[in-house]
């Protein structure tokens, strides 16, 4: 796992989540910047998922564990989307920075198990 790769995407899904917030307390829907903002840190979780993957053999415990959060990582973020996209009310932007906060939380303890164990 890369830190600072770690750290820019903690620091891009800590904005998505509060340009979410601020998109729920203003009863906007979806558009464009937040959608491009989506993509940015699902790039960043892809290349994180591929940097993972072809690290996990220098794991020496938890390989299951850190296994499970780098294969659903990249899907939690693009189902809350996904809801937020097909879903036009207030609370859909709700959901989009639950999971910008739940990959926040996931790649922090990513790099936790890293740290420890590789």
């Amino acid at each position: 796992m890369l830190l600072p790769l770690t750290q820019v995407l903690v620091a891009a899904a800590a904005l998505l989540t509060l340009m979410a917030l601020a998109y729920t307390l203003f009863d906007r829907l979806i558009d464009n910047w937040l959608l491009g903002l989506v993509a940015l840190v699902e790039l960043g979780v892809v290349v994180q998922l591929v940097t993972g993957l072809l690290g996990i053999g220098t794991l020496e415990g938890h390989r299951a564990t850190y296994a499970a959060y780098i294969v659903t990582l990249p899907f939690v973020l693009g189902i809350t989307t996904w809801g937020a996209i097909k879903d036009k009310t207030r609370w859909a932007m709700a959901s989009v920075a639950v999971g910008a906060f739940a990959v926040i939380v996931m790649t922090l303890r990513l790099q936790q198990i890293w740290d420890i164990y590789a």
